[in-house]
Protein backbone atom coordinates (compact mmCIF):
# COMPACT_ATOMS: atom_id res chain seq x y z
CA UNK A 1 0.00 0.00 0.00
CA UNK A 2 2.88 2.13 0.71
CA UNK A 3 4.42 1.91 -2.04
CA UNK A 4 1.21 2.32 -4.50
CA UNK A 5 0.38 5.61 -2.91
CA UNK A 6 4.13 6.72 -3.53
CA UNK A 7 3.85 5.26 -7.09
CA UNK A 8 0.22 7.67 -7.00
CA UNK A 9 2.19 10.52 -5.87
CA UNK A 10 5.07 10.77 -8.15
CA UNK A 11 2.64 10.31 -11.22
CA UNK A 12 0.31 12.85 -10.28
CA UNK A 13 3.92 15.40 -10.27
CA UNK A 14 4.44 14.03 -13.39
CA UNK A 15 2.24 14.77 -14.81
CA UNK A 16 1.62 18.29 -13.49
CA UNK A 17 5.20 18.75 -14.74
CA UNK A 18 4.37 17.45 -17.85
CA UNK A 19 0.78 19.49 -18.29
CA UNK A 20 2.85 22.86 -17.20
CA UNK A 21 5.63 22.10 -20.01
CA UNK A 22 3.12 21.92 -22.72
CA UNK A 23 1.24 25.09 -21.80
CA UNK A 24 4.56 26.91 -21.26
CA UNK A 25 6.10 26.42 -24.69
CA UNK A 26 2.99 28.53 -26.40
CA UNK A 27 3.01 31.19 -24.02
CA UNK A 28 4.32 34.37 -25.72
CA UNK A 29 2.62 33.24 -28.62
CA UNK A 30 -0.54 32.63 -26.99
CA UNK A 31 -0.42 36.07 -25.35
CA UNK A 32 -0.01 37.93 -28.53
CA UNK A 33 -2.68 36.16 -30.53
CA UNK A 34 -4.96 36.85 -27.11
CA UNK A 35 -4.27 40.12 -26.82
CA UNK A 36 -3.62 40.39 -23.41
CA UNK A 37 -1.84 38.81 -20.73
CA UNK A 38 -3.34 36.37 -17.34
CA UNK A 39 -2.15 37.34 -14.43
CA UNK A 40 -2.68 35.25 -10.94
CA UNK A 41 -3.55 37.61 -7.96
CA UNK A 42 -4.45 37.35 -4.52
CA UNK A 43 -8.44 37.60 -3.57
CA UNK A 44 -7.46 40.94 -2.12
CA UNK A 45 -4.86 42.07 -0.26
CA UNK A 46 -4.19 46.23 0.13
CA UNK A 47 -0.87 47.40 -1.25
CA UNK A 48 -0.07 44.12 -3.61
CA UNK A 49 -3.42 43.38 -4.95
CA UNK A 50 -6.64 44.62 -4.88
CA UNK A 51 -9.69 45.34 -6.43
CA UNK A 52 -11.25 48.83 -6.05
CA UNK A 53 -15.42 49.02 -6.04
CA UNK A 54 -15.32 49.54 -9.81
CA UNK A 55 -12.89 46.02 -9.81
CA UNK A 56 -9.96 47.83 -10.76
CA UNK A 57 -6.89 46.23 -9.60
CA UNK A 58 -3.96 48.04 -8.15
CA UNK A 59 -1.06 47.32 -6.09
CA UNK A 60 2.77 46.15 -6.67
CA UNK A 61 2.01 42.85 -8.01
CA UNK A 62 -0.53 43.99 -10.07
CA UNK A 63 1.98 46.06 -11.47
CA UNK A 64 4.28 43.67 -12.35
CA UNK A 65 1.50 42.11 -14.17
CA UNK A 66 0.99 45.61 -15.87
CA UNK A 67 4.31 45.94 -16.51
CA UNK A 68 4.53 42.73 -18.25
CA UNK A 69 2.14 43.93 -20.28
CA UNK A 70 3.55 46.80 -21.76
CA UNK A 71 6.61 45.33 -22.53
CA UNK A 72 5.17 42.30 -25.24
CA UNK A 73 1.91 44.30 -26.05
CA UNK A 74 2.70 47.63 -25.39
CA UNK A 75 0.27 48.65 -22.81
CA UNK A 76 0.32 48.33 -19.27
CA UNK A 77 -4.00 47.78 -19.49
CA UNK A 78 -4.19 44.77 -21.67
CA UNK A 79 -4.55 42.25 -18.92
CA UNK A 80 -6.81 40.27 -17.25
CA UNK A 81 -6.90 39.38 -13.42
CA UNK A 82 -7.92 36.04 -11.84
CA UNK A 83 -8.01 35.91 -7.97
CA UNK A 84 -6.60 33.20 -6.55
CA UNK A 85 -6.28 31.93 -3.12
CA UNK A 86 -3.30 30.34 -1.94
CA UNK A 87 -4.71 26.70 -2.50
CA UNK A 88 -5.13 27.41 -6.10
CA UNK A 89 -2.31 29.49 -7.36
CA UNK A 90 0.12 26.86 -8.44
CA UNK A 91 -2.75 24.71 -9.43
CA UNK A 92 -3.98 27.52 -11.92
CA UNK A 93 -0.43 28.25 -13.17
CA UNK A 94 0.26 24.71 -14.11
CA UNK A 95 -2.67 23.86 -16.28
CA UNK A 96 -2.76 27.17 -18.22
CA UNK A 97 -5.01 28.93 -16.69
CA UNK A 98 -2.80 32.05 -16.39
CA UNK A 99 0.70 32.90 -17.60
CA UNK A 100 2.11 34.60 -14.76
CA UNK A 101 1.46 34.23 -10.97
CA UNK A 102 2.04 37.51 -8.74
CA UNK A 103 0.85 36.46 -5.75
CA UNK A 104 2.92 37.59 -2.55
CA UNK A 105 4.08 33.91 -3.22
CA UNK A 106 7.49 32.90 -1.44
CA UNK A 107 10.15 31.95 -3.20
CA UNK A 108 11.08 28.29 -1.90
CA UNK A 109 13.39 25.31 -3.22
CA UNK A 110 10.68 23.01 -3.09
CA UNK A 111 8.22 25.16 -5.00
CA UNK A 112 11.29 26.31 -7.67
CA UNK A 113 12.35 22.83 -8.06
CA UNK A 114 8.95 20.34 -8.10
CA UNK A 115 6.15 22.07 -9.24
CA UNK A 116 6.78 22.76 -12.62
CA UNK A 117 6.99 26.21 -11.65
CA UNK A 118 10.11 29.23 -12.09
CA UNK A 119 10.92 32.38 -9.99
CA UNK A 120 11.35 35.16 -12.16
CA UNK A 121 12.81 37.30 -9.69
CA UNK A 122 11.81 39.09 -6.09
CA UNK A 123 9.64 42.16 -6.59
CA UNK A 124 9.22 42.57 -2.49
CA UNK A 125 12.09 41.35 0.28
CA UNK A 126 10.00 40.17 3.35
CA UNK A 127 9.38 38.45 6.24
CA UNK A 128 7.30 36.69 8.43
CA UNK A 129 5.68 38.73 12.11
CA UNK A 130 2.98 39.18 14.04
CA UNK A 131 -0.28 40.98 14.61
CA UNK A 132 -1.62 41.52 18.00
CA UNK A 133 -4.40 43.98 19.87
CA UNK A 134 -2.53 46.61 21.79
CA UNK A 135 -4.42 45.26 24.81
CA UNK A 136 -3.37 42.06 24.51
CA UNK A 137 -0.17 43.49 26.71
CA UNK A 138 2.65 42.00 25.07
CA UNK A 139 5.60 43.96 22.54
CA UNK A 140 7.47 40.64 21.74
CA UNK A 141 7.07 37.21 20.37
CA UNK A 142 8.66 35.45 22.88
CA UNK A 143 5.64 36.09 25.38
CA UNK A 144 3.44 34.70 23.20
CA UNK A 145 3.51 31.51 24.64
CA UNK A 146 0.18 29.26 24.63
CA UNK A 147 -1.80 32.06 22.44
CA UNK A 148 -3.62 31.18 19.44
CA UNK A 149 -2.74 32.19 16.15
CA UNK A 150 -4.63 32.77 13.15
CA UNK A 151 -3.20 31.41 9.72
CA UNK A 152 -3.98 31.17 6.08
CA UNK A 153 -3.92 27.69 5.03
CA UNK A 154 -1.59 26.73 2.32
CA UNK A 155 1.18 29.26 2.61
CA UNK A 156 4.76 29.01 4.14
CA UNK A 157 3.79 30.75 7.56
CA UNK A 158 2.25 27.39 8.40
CA UNK A 159 5.80 25.55 8.71
CA UNK A 160 7.45 28.59 9.88
CA UNK A 161 5.25 29.38 12.64
CA UNK A 162 5.32 25.42 13.82
CA UNK A 163 9.15 25.61 13.69
CA UNK A 164 9.49 29.03 15.27
CA UNK A 165 7.62 27.86 18.54
CA UNK A 166 9.33 24.76 18.90
CA UNK A 167 12.54 26.05 18.64
CA UNK A 168 11.29 28.73 21.71
CA UNK A 169 10.03 25.79 23.59
CA UNK A 170 6.46 27.39 23.34
CA UNK A 171 2.86 26.04 22.42
CA UNK A 172 0.23 27.40 20.58
CA UNK A 173 -3.33 26.71 19.06
CA UNK A 174 -3.80 27.02 15.14
CA UNK A 175 -6.77 28.56 13.88
CA UNK A 176 -6.49 27.89 10.18
CA UNK A 177 -8.69 29.93 7.04
CA UNK A 178 -8.98 29.56 3.41
CA UNK A 179 -8.38 33.27 2.53
CA UNK A 180 -6.62 36.64 4.03
CA UNK A 181 -10.08 37.94 4.40
CA UNK A 182 -11.32 35.31 6.59
CA UNK A 183 -8.20 35.19 8.69
CA UNK A 184 -8.22 38.89 9.46
CA UNK A 185 -11.87 38.79 9.85
CA UNK A 186 -11.17 35.96 12.82
CA UNK A 187 -8.40 38.01 14.32
CA UNK A 188 -11.04 40.67 14.17
CA UNK A 189 -13.86 39.06 16.02
CA UNK A 190 -11.29 37.41 18.66
CA UNK A 191 -11.19 34.16 17.19
CA UNK A 192 -7.51 34.11 18.06
CA UNK A 193 -4.80 36.25 19.79
CA UNK A 194 -2.61 36.90 17.43
CA UNK A 195 -2.50 37.03 13.57
CA UNK A 196 0.84 35.31 11.51
CA UNK A 197 1.79 35.86 8.49
CA UNK A 198 4.13 38.29 5.58
CA UNK A 199 5.05 41.64 7.36
CA UNK A 200 3.18 43.51 4.63
CA UNK A 201 0.59 41.49 4.62
CA UNK A 202 -0.12 42.17 8.07
CA UNK A 203 0.11 45.89 7.51
CA UNK A 204 -1.94 45.58 4.57
CA UNK A 205 -4.57 43.50 6.66
CA UNK A 206 -4.29 45.93 9.37
CA UNK A 207 -6.17 48.94 7.29
CA UNK A 208 -8.96 45.96 7.45
CA UNK A 209 -9.56 46.23 10.34
CA UNK A 210 -12.25 48.65 12.32
CA UNK A 211 -9.89 50.28 14.27
CA UNK A 212 -6.45 50.14 12.54
CA UNK A 213 -4.75 51.54 15.76
CA UNK A 214 -5.78 49.14 17.92
CA UNK A 215 -3.67 46.74 16.60
CA UNK A 216 0.63 46.58 16.29
CA UNK A 217 3.27 44.70 14.14
CA UNK A 218 5.48 42.82 16.67
CA UNK A 219 9.15 43.40 16.01
CA UNK A 220 10.46 40.27 15.63
CA UNK A 221 10.75 38.87 12.16
CA UNK A 222 10.75 34.83 12.26
CA UNK A 223 11.75 33.94 8.32
CA UNK A 224 12.74 35.36 4.96
CA UNK A 225 10.43 35.51 2.50
CA UNK A 226 11.48 36.69 -0.88
CA UNK A 227 8.54 37.38 -2.97
CA UNK A 228 7.66 37.58 -6.73
CA UNK A 229 6.47 36.37 -10.04
CA UNK A 230 6.38 33.03 -11.24
CA UNK A 231 6.00 31.30 -13.95
CA UNK A 232 5.85 27.58 -16.05
CA UNK A 233 8.66 25.63 -16.53
CA UNK A 234 9.55 24.62 -19.99
CA UNK A 235 9.38 28.19 -21.34
CA UNK A 236 12.64 30.24 -21.38
CA UNK A 237 11.89 33.00 -23.84
CA UNK A 238 8.33 33.60 -21.05
CA UNK A 239 10.76 33.18 -18.56
CA UNK A 240 12.97 35.71 -19.76
CA UNK A 241 10.78 38.33 -20.63
CA UNK A 242 8.83 38.89 -16.80
CA UNK A 243 12.19 38.51 -15.38
CA UNK A 244 13.93 41.35 -17.55
CA UNK A 245 10.70 43.05 -17.35
CA UNK A 246 11.49 43.35 -13.67
CA UNK A 247 15.05 43.70 -13.62
CA UNK A 248 14.39 46.91 -16.30
CA UNK A 249 12.47 48.30 -14.05
CA UNK A 250 15.19 47.93 -11.35
CA UNK A 251 17.70 49.28 -13.52
CA UNK A 252 15.28 52.17 -14.97
CA UNK A 253 15.45 53.26 -10.72
CA UNK A 254 19.44 53.20 -10.74
CA UNK A 255 19.93 55.27 -13.85
CA UNK A 256 17.11 57.91 -13.27
CA UNK A 257 15.00 57.50 -15.84
CA UNK A 258 10.85 57.74 -14.62
CA UNK A 259 7.76 57.89 -15.80
CA UNK A 260 8.04 61.85 -16.49
CA UNK A 261 11.69 61.94 -17.93
CA UNK A 262 11.55 58.65 -19.82
CA UNK A 263 10.78 60.42 -23.45
CA UNK A 264 13.77 62.99 -22.71
CA UNK A 265 15.77 60.08 -22.24
CA UNK A 266 15.65 59.25 -25.62
CA UNK A 267 18.29 61.67 -26.69
CA UNK A 268 20.79 60.99 -23.72
CA UNK A 269 24.12 59.69 -24.17
CA UNK A 270 24.35 57.36 -21.38
CA UNK A 271 25.17 54.13 -23.21
CA UNK A 272 23.21 51.96 -20.09
CA UNK A 273 20.44 54.56 -20.25
CA UNK A 274 20.37 54.44 -24.48
CA UNK A 275 20.10 50.30 -24.50
CA UNK A 276 17.63 50.23 -21.58
CA UNK A 277 15.32 52.84 -23.84
CA UNK A 278 15.97 50.77 -27.15
CA UNK A 279 17.24 53.49 -29.13
CA UNK A 280 20.85 51.59 -28.88
CA UNK A 281 21.45 47.39 -29.66
CA UNK A 282 19.19 44.69 -29.62
CA UNK A 283 17.43 43.85 -26.44
CA UNK A 284 14.52 43.56 -27.18
CA UNK A 285 15.33 41.60 -30.03
CA UNK A 286 16.99 39.18 -27.74
CA UNK A 287 13.69 38.83 -26.29
CA UNK A 288 11.68 38.38 -29.12
CA UNK A 289 10.25 42.15 -28.17
CA UNK A 290 10.12 45.36 -29.58
CA UNK A 291 12.75 47.88 -29.07
CA UNK A 292 11.13 50.06 -27.02
CA UNK A 293 9.80 47.46 -24.74
CA UNK A 294 11.16 48.78 -21.27
CA UNK A 295 10.42 52.42 -22.48
CA UNK A 296 7.45 51.10 -22.81
CA UNK A 297 7.79 49.85 -19.06
CA UNK A 298 8.93 52.79 -17.58
CA UNK A 299 6.26 55.12 -19.37
CA UNK A 300 3.19 53.53 -18.07
CA UNK A 301 4.22 51.74 -15.07
CA UNK A 302 7.24 53.07 -13.80
CA UNK A 303 10.44 52.34 -12.47
CA UNK A 304 10.64 49.72 -9.81
CA UNK A 305 11.00 52.92 -6.97
CA UNK A 306 8.12 54.94 -8.14
CA UNK A 307 5.83 51.80 -8.37
CA UNK A 308 6.95 50.71 -4.90
CA UNK A 309 5.71 54.27 -3.12
CA UNK A 310 2.68 54.08 -4.97
CA UNK A 311 1.87 51.03 -3.54
CA UNK A 312 3.03 50.84 -0.17
CA UNK A 313 5.44 53.54 0.62
CA UNK A 314 5.52 55.98 3.05
CA UNK A 315 2.63 57.79 1.78
CA UNK A 316 0.36 55.28 1.97
CA UNK A 317 -2.01 53.63 4.18
CA UNK A 318 0.85 50.79 4.38
CA UNK A 319 3.54 53.54 4.90
CA UNK A 320 6.04 50.88 4.89
CA UNK A 321 9.75 52.19 4.71
CA UNK A 322 12.04 50.69 1.53
CA UNK A 323 14.20 48.81 4.05
CA UNK A 324 15.71 45.70 1.94
CA UNK A 325 13.47 46.67 -1.03
CA UNK A 326 15.61 50.00 -1.27
CA UNK A 327 18.38 49.82 -4.28
CA UNK A 328 21.91 48.03 -3.69
CA UNK A 329 23.53 51.65 -4.07
CA UNK A 330 20.89 53.33 -1.24
CA UNK A 331 21.60 50.50 1.42
CA UNK A 332 19.13 47.94 0.22
CA UNK A 333 19.56 44.37 -1.79
CA UNK A 334 17.47 45.18 -4.31
CA UNK A 335 20.03 44.62 -7.69
CA UNK A 336 19.50 43.77 -10.97
CA UNK A 337 21.69 42.61 -13.83
CA UNK A 338 22.71 45.07 -16.28
CA UNK A 339 21.06 45.40 -18.94
CA UNK A 340 23.43 44.95 -22.38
Amino acid sequence: MMRFAAALVAGAATVALSTSAAFAAETLDAVKERGEVVCGVSTGLPGFSNPDESGQWSGIDVDVCRAVGAAVLGDADKVKFVPLTAKERFTALQSGEIDILSRNTTWTLTRDSSLGLNFAGVNYYDGQGFLVKKDLGVSSATELDGASVCIQAGTTTELNLADYFRFKGMEYSPVVFDTSDQTVQGFSAGRCDVLTSDQSQLYALRTKLDDPDSAMVLPEVISKEPLGPVVRQGDDQWFNIVKWTLFAQLNAEELGVTMDNVEDMKSSDNPSIKRLIGTDGDMGEKLGLAADWAANVVAQVGNYGEMFERNVGMDTPLQIARGLNALWTAGGIQYAPPIR
